[in-house]
């Protein structure tokens, strides 16, 4: 019977979400730009005047597409922007949308949690699975230049046309969009946080995100003691390397320095790095502070701005 009773429970949880976000979750057709067929992926409703969200793979450089919804109703849609370094994109669709979905916090998951993942799979509109966050934080590849940071893993079946489309809690808040699949049980989701909701404005606002660029490629890692202790924290980034001749390099930064504060701002995450880099702070010097062999070393980086590649 208590078997009985948790099954109905978690039942009822993913039925729920699944009832208030499968209408806001649209599926994506989109022109693969002269050659035949359609690429498939998802979007999530983000605004009531016709703004979605889904993965700059999805779209890639096709001004348009049709997305359809639940209950049928098909509209066209142009790309306003995307940004492949997050893998995040802003369509608008020419007619009428549902309400949007509701926004969650990433920052605030745990792993074990339930999740639920609503999109297109290999284009069957309106799929629902459940599985749990299988860990946080993981880095994604983008392009040349960079990482997707803190990205979310999840054993919630998700396949091919999945992209784009919703991660939830078992609130219904959306605090992921999917965006890969790393292998059997293994799902890979953009998280929705204070970054993420930055690029999606500057989308939304000027069409595309600019970046400043430091040329470091950094981890989480522990500060020994007895720094710990004097500096009255735990953790910062080290460096796992940098790039030749790019601002990190001219500063005279170097793999392995551990990254204490940048912009007079400590970091002890890749986000707490990744909310600075952006057109603010493009060719404005930079106060970065170092461990390094044991010793506090103090340097000025002026950090360039990202060309896509």
């Amino acid at each position: 019977m208590a078997d009985d009773d948790a099954l109905d429970a978690y039942s009822r949880v993913v039925a729920g979400v699944a009832r208030r976000l499968t209408p806001r979750v649209a599926s994506l057709r989109v022109p693969r730009g002269g050659r035949p067929g359609e690429a498939l992926g998802s979007a999530v409703v983000y605004t009531g005047d016709g703004f979605l969200l889904t993965n700059a793979h999805v779209v890639g450089r096709a001004s348009g597409g049709t997305a359809e919804f639940s209950d049928g109703t098909a509209v066209q849609f142009r790309v306003v922007g995307t940004d492949p370094l997050s893998d995040l994109a802003v369509v608008r669709a020419s007619g009428d949308v549902p309400e949007p979905a509701e926004l969650g916090e990433a920052d605030g998951l745990v792993v074990g949690q339930l999740v639920v993942a609503v999109g297109n799979p290999l284009g069957l509109a309106g799929s629902v699975t459940a599985g749990v966050i299988s860990a946080l934080g993981r880095s994604l590849p983008a392009g040349d230049h960079g990482l997707i940071e803190d990205v979310i893993q999840t054993d919630a079946a998700l396949n091919p046309g999945n992209s784009g489309g919703a991660l939830a809690d078992s609130a219904a808040r959306v605090v992921g969009i999917n965006t890969a699949v790393a292998g059997t049980g293994l799902g890979l989701a953009v998280p929705i946080n204070a970054t993420t909701r930055r690029i999606v404005s500057a989308l939304m606002h000027e069409g595309r995100v600019r970046r400043a660029y430091l040329g470091v490629v950094v981890a989480p890692s522990p500060v020994g003691p007895p720094w710990r202790d004097r500096l009255g924290r735990s953790t910062g980034l080290r460096v796992a390397s940098v790039v030749s001749g790019a601002a990190a390099d001219r500063a005279g930064l170097r793999a392995g320095d551990l990254l204490l504060s940048v912009g007079r701002s400590p970091v002890a995450t890749a986000q707490d790095l990744q909310r600075m880099m952006f057109a603010e702070a493009i060719g404005k010097p930079m106060p970065i502070t170092v461990m390094r062999n044991g010793a506090l070393v103090d340097v000025i980086a002026t950090p360039t701005e990202l060309v896509p590649a």
